[in-house]
């Protein structure tokens, strides 16, 4: 990757494209707010026919070499990004499915505390919504967004008193998930393996939840690059998950076109 990109200042089309195009890329995506718009709801979100055109494009330019690290499940990216089907972390970690195609889930720390908490304030207020997945539990507020800081104390209050339990604060969310894994454990343990193993890591995302992903390939000589503004430990940023969207279908179209000259 021989981009010319100066730290936390936002990358042109062209420096983007670079970074993509590089031939010893390992390309990491988070998903919503990176791949695809955020929604008033996950099950709202659309994938476009040529954002998976373009995805398709680059995992062949790349080998293998690209991976969906999300907070979603594994299954649920399957679904979206269906006739497709991508090496994937799920669950901020807690999922994991190689390049050999094998799902591997960590054991899940006791939610029951946490559980019974967020299911009761969402009871009280009609705007609240929890989403139940394997080893985190998330609270959405984005329909109610008054509610922040309640939303906020009263998990924090549930994980004071569970074992193994982290709360992360997102966009318009409270989630919990189990403490020791994150999306930048799942970019580690995708690093040791191949396809990826012995390559540049690129983590794409726009969250505090990518910022563990952001941290490790920084660390290990790696580039992140966070979508729109915000604090973040990434060296890089991009203006907007449709900026992300169209570098990736530049890159995937040089690659075509690459090939097509070969």
């Amino acid at each position: 990757m021989n981009a010319t990109v100066h730290p936390n200042e936002q990358m042109s089309a062209q420096e983007a494209l670079d970074l993509l195009a590089a031939p010893d890329c390992a390309l990491f995506l988070d998903f919503d707010g990176t791949l695809v718009d955020i929604a008033p709801r996950p099950d709202l979100v659309v994938v476009t026919p040529e954002l998976l055109s373009s995805l398709a494009a680059l995992q062949a330019r790349l080998d293998g070499r690209l991976a969906i690290v999300s907070g979603r499940p594994v299954a649920e990216l399957d679904r979206l990004l269906a006739p497709l089907v991508l090496p994937a972390a799920g669950v901020h970690g807690m999922e994991r499915r190689g390049f050999d195609g094998v799902l591997r889930q960590l054991p899940a720390p006791d939610f029951s505390t946490v559980r019974t908490q967020a299911h009761t304030l969402a009871a009280r207020h009609p705007g609240l919504w929890v989403e139940e997945k394997h080893g985190a539990l998330a609270l959405h507020y984005r329909q109610a967004p008054e509610l922040q800081a309640l939303c906020v104390e009263t998990m924090a209050d549930a994980v004071r008193s569970s074992l193994g339990l982290l709360l992360m604060e997102g966009k318009m969310i409270v989630e919990i998930k189990a403490a020791g894994v994150s999306k930048g454990t799942a970019v580690r343990d995708f690093l040791a393996e191949p396809p990826f193993l012995g390559h540049r890591a690129l983590f794409i995302g726009d969250d505090t939840t990518d910022e563990a992903g952001f941290d490790h390939v920084e660390r290990v000589g790696g580039i992140g690059l966070k979508v729109g503004p915000g604090p973040t430990v990434a060296s890089c940023r991009i203006a907007s998950s449709q900026a992300v969207r169209d570098a990736l279908a530049q890159a995937a179209a040089t690659s075509i076109t690459g090939k097509d000259s070969a």
